[in-house]
């Protein structure tokens, strides 16, 4: 996508506030906030960090289709409130927006953080109607890190078994430079992230089946956090079981210029948003009666 004059001028103050303060704080005051309203630091368990925020579409007249989103950090660090743009660009095209924060490495190892990311995902079923959601329409969507909970959440049926949620209540997946396929660890903090015994269950392309719920894909071709091949392998393998998938990789772009393009202010950055609201406008019909 083209940068024309406009553009720059919109990214001068980014670029001025960004020494001195949060890029995540500069980016969400760039990004809109009058068309929704928020309702923060909502408890879906008992213990730290499980709250979530809940941006609802002021516009929304009826029970609105939810896309769920979970961040990255390496599974060790992040903050809901830091992704408030992400919210800000899909509440504007009339999706209620939940963003979790979840357990992260020291204080859980995998699959405490999926866990975490499962009982998200349940709660906001379980009170969907409470907040004007529809049930039947719930997409997970996650970045890096995120995208790999989103991944297992969507495809191991047996983390939303365990709270009483059936299986084909996802609509759909959107990966966002997800590590999917990312055996053989051999060095650094992801050996104690993710234990031996249990590393083949940490990987969503392990449980890719024709049960899966339609997903997009989505990854940077200069990622050098986590390599395309990631997301090449999931789709081929959910490709190969027949599985609605389509994966989009983009010239140029790195790991975070893949979040960062869904920030309405910087969407010029790359094709995030626009590849997305597609995705999803096209699979958010609600369900024939």
């Amino acid at each position: 996508m083209a940068v024309g004059p406009r553009h720059y001028l919109l990214l001068l103050p980014l670029l001025a506030a960004v020494a001195a303060c949060s890029p995540f704080r500069v980016i969400n005051h760039l990004s809109p906030s009058d068309h929704y309203r928020l309702a923060p630091d909502i408890a879906y368990g008992e213990l730290g960090r499980q709250t979530l925020d809940i941006y609802t579409p002021r516009s929304s007249v009826e029970a609105s289709p939810v896309v769920i989103f979970f961040y990255g950090g390496g599974w060790r660090k992040g903050a809901k409130e830091d992704y408030e743009f992400v919210a800000s660009s899909l509440t504007e095209a009339g999706y209620t927006v939940v963003i979790p924060d979840y357990r992260v490495f020291p204080d859980v190892v995998f699959p405490g953080f999926v866990e975490d990311g499962a009982q998200a995902v349940a709660w906001v079923l379980n009170n969907a109607r409470q907040y004007d959601v529809d049930p039947e329409r719930v997409f997970l969507m996650g970045h890096s890190a995120g995208a790999h909970l989103a991944a297992l959440l969507s495809l191991d049926q047996r983390y939303l078994e365990k709270h009483g949620i059936e299986h084909g209540s996802i609509r759909a997946l959107i990966g966002l430079s997800g590590p999917y396929d990312f055996l053989p660890i051999e060095s650094g903090y992801l050996l104690d992230v993710f234990p031996e015994e249990s590393r083949a269950a940490s990987q969503p392309v392990n449980f890719a089946t024709a049960a899966a719920p339609p997903t997009l894909l989505i990854h940077g071709e200069d990622d050098d956090i986590v390599d395309p091949a990631n997301s090449e392998s999931l789709a081929a393998r959910l490709a190969q079981h027949g599985v609605d998938v389509s994966i989009r990789l983009y010239d140029g772009a790195g790991h975070a210029k893949i979040a960062v393009a869904l920030a309405p202010a910087l969407d010029f950055m790359g094709d995030t948003l626009e590849d997305s609201r597609r995705f999803l406008d096209a699979l958010s019909a609600p369900a024939a009666e």
